[in-house]
């Protein structure tokens, strides 16, 4: 099951991703992006993002 994340964490997540795809990180899924940020977008929409989020009283 995929955590729901509302707008504010998928931002942080996306640009942290973003950040490590353009200082070399290996790409998750197929892609014809060049730009870090959609990358990481589509590796989002796929799920195959390893971060997690901890909420307070999680």
């Amino acid at each position: 099951m995929m955590q729901r994340y509302n707008r504010y964490e998928k931002a942080r997540i996306l640009g942290a991703r973003a950040l490590q795809v353009s200082y070399g990180a290996p790409v998750l899924v197929e892609s014809e992006q060049t730009e870090p940020i959609l990358i990481a977008a589509e590796e989002y929409d796929a799920g195959v993002l390893p971060f997690t989020v901890k909420r307070e009283g999680q």
